[in-house]
């Protein structure tokens, strides 16, 4: 199998439907899960809704420039989204955020061998490659906080 089609599948592990490496995915963990308790915090901890929202924003971002579009995300505004306030509002959050998701997939696995080690928009960047990895990882680290934070509200509602 070709590099591409195994980061996709990495990718794809963490986000839509896998369970080797942490026994769940932020699709296993949010379907199902009511917008408050997407909302509630705990103490000063990002909610697990703003948490979700942050990883969507960067595979969005990333996505773009897959397509062969700009970078246009910035770390700053990460964190910066306007709350949900119902469940309707969530829902469709979260459809948005597996439809980007696949399709973000699809572009990993489509991508060409040769491309996977081109610069990613700039060199500081590094290369494709490695900002996808980075992706993943990122993903694994918010979805156990998300499992968590699952956790502490579930026992704070008994």
């Amino acid at each position: 199998m070709n590099g591409s089609y195994q980061i996709s599948k990495r990718f794809k592990e963490v986000i839509l439907n896998g369970t080797l490496i942490a026994n769940t995915n932020y699709k296993d963990q949010l379907a199902g899960t009511s917008w408050e308790l997407a909302v509630s915090r705990v103490d000063t901890l990002n909610s697990i809704a703003i948490l979700s929202q942050h990883i969507h924003y960067y595979i969005r971002g990333v996505k773009e420039v897959f397509k062969g579009g700009t970078l246009n995300i910035r770390d700053k505004d990460s964190f910066d989204f306007p709350p949900v306030q119902s469940q309707l509002q969530w829902d469709t959050f979260l459809a948005t955020f597996w439809n980007d998701a696949a399709e973000f997939a699809n572009l990993i696995e489509q991508m060409p061998e040769e491309r996977l080690k081109q610069v990613f928009v700039d060199e500081k960047y590094g290369d494709y490659e490695q900002n996808i990895n980075v992706m993943i990882e990122h993903s694994f680290y918010h979805l156990g906080q998300i499992v968590l934070l699952k956790k502490l509200l579930s026992r704070r509602a008994k």
